[in-house]
């Protein structure tokens, strides 16, 4: 009994674990375009996006309901396949992290908790039905959706505010931006931090603590969001970079434009219990704000990347859970060996990313891969006309100025009058 005491102990603060990294991982999809577009500085708006998160935390548990109770079957989860399934999780949040894509931290949890649960009590133990109604479906509906609402919303910003004063127009904008990512850091404190309830609430069901569809406890709840607001207030500055500098370049109308859009998807789908990646929806809203401003930039090849991480992140993460699973099935040696490996594991990834280091003094930077704008960009820009008077500037440019003897050539000689 000591030994499953200990073993359910070091489940939940691998959870824990988990949920601080999906903290520093998902900061970028509330504050990326308020950082970028200089309407909050970084270190402010990190902790005012961690402060939310927590509050969020205590809004809803129908979220944490889908994960503890209706995505695998709780009889036969024992806390060790729980545990390999967060290995999983965290190690696909930390390389996503090292190399700045914006991935689903929600997926990653998934992913591995399918390929745990699979490895150690077959397919029948996953719920096919809430798996493609509750995860899948809305994984490729909410960037959409977040997109469209983002891309007529950016085109609405602009047509209204064609009169306005410059200048006053902005910082209304930049306010709105302000209040419309705070609603998104609310939002993923209700969604993401709900993940780790419900996965650390199955644990407890597993090894007998709580009674089977238990809501999670009071003290799961906050512990859960004060693990993901510490990690939101450290950032995940990478991927801050590349949302907010990556994907386009946003003005403050296209950031509050991109923000309320996903703050609506969001709070929607948590409203209704689906289990859905603010990551993908802010990704969305962000390249739709993008396209929806006339002569925006949508960096097609970073969204190419992007895309195939979102693909692999389910897979890639069952895969490591699976193997983790095995490992630990082989008894207490087997768990520590699992344990041992994923320390090892998060502490190579980190001593890699102070190669370069991203945080808040340089976050607004470019990433120094001089990365084109894309295909599709550049034939837009190929056929946009330019300005009023930059033909004559190019031209006035391109020809040299006449040197003094060609000057002196020009001259005609001075006549004599005899």
């Amino acid at each position: 009994m000591e030994n499953f005491s200990l073993i359910l102990a070091i489940v939940v603060v691998t959870a824990l674990a988990f949920d601080f990294t999906n903290g520093f991982h998902d900061t970028a999809n509330a504050m990326a375009t308020t950082i970028s577009t200089g309407a909050l500085k970084p270190k402010v708006a990190v902790a005012m996006s961690a402060v939310l998160n927590l509050v969020g935390a205590f809004l809803s548990v129908e979220v944490a309901n889908t994960i503890s109770k209706g995505l695998v079957d709780e009889s036969g989860i024992r806390p060790e396949v729980i545990f390999a399934a967060l290995v999983g999780a965290i190690l696909w949040n930390l390389l996503t992290w090292l190399v700045g894509l914006p991935s689903s931290s929600s997926h990653a949890l998934m992913g591995g908790l399918i390929g745990a649960t699979i490895a150690s009590a077959g397919t029948g133990a996953v719920h096919g039905d809430v798996l493609v109604t509750k995860v899948l479906i809305p994984a490729i509906a909410a960037p959409i959706v977040a997109g469209l609402a983002a891309m007529l919303a950016t085109r609405l910003s602009y047509s209204l505010g064609r009169k306005a004063d410059g200048k006053a127009a902005e910082k209304g904008y930049r306010a709105g931006q302000i209040a419309s990512a705070g609603l998104v850091s609310l939002a993923h404190g209700t969604n993401d931090a709900q993940k780790t309830m419900g996965i650390i609430t199955l644990a407890l069901v597993a090894g007998g603590a709580v009674a089977p569809d238990s809501d999670p406890p009071t003290w799961v709840i906050l512990s859960a969001g004060l693990a993901i607001a510490l990690g939101t207030y450290l950032g995940g500055w990478r991927i801050i970079r590349t949302m907010g500098k990556g994907l386009t370049d946003l003005q403050p109308q296209q950031g509050f434009a991109a923000q309320t859009s996903a703050a609506t998807v969001i709070l929607a789908s948590s409203h209704l219990g689906f289990s859905l990646s603010t990551t993908h929806s802010v990704s969305g809203s962000v390249m739709g704000a993008g396209l929806g401003r006339k002569g925006g930039v949508v960096r097609w090849s970073t969204a190419t990347r992007m895309f195939v991480a979102w693909g692999l992140t389910l897979p890639a993460a069952a895969l490591v859970g699976a193997l983790a699973e095995y490992v630990t099935g082989l008894g207490d040696y087997g768990t520590a060996l699992v344990a041992v490996f994923l320390i090892a594991s998060s502490a190579a990834i980190w001593k890699v990313s102070r190669r370069e280091v991203v945080d808040a003094s340089n976050v607004n930077e470019p990433s120094g891969t001089g990365e084109p704008a894309g295909v599709v960009t550049a034939a837009i820009a190929a056929v946009t006309p330019p300005p009023a008077g930059t033909v004559t500037e190019e031209l006035t440019a391109t020809i040299p100025a006449p040197t003094a003897a060609a000057t002196d050539a020009a001259t005609p000689p001075a006549t004599t009058t005899v």
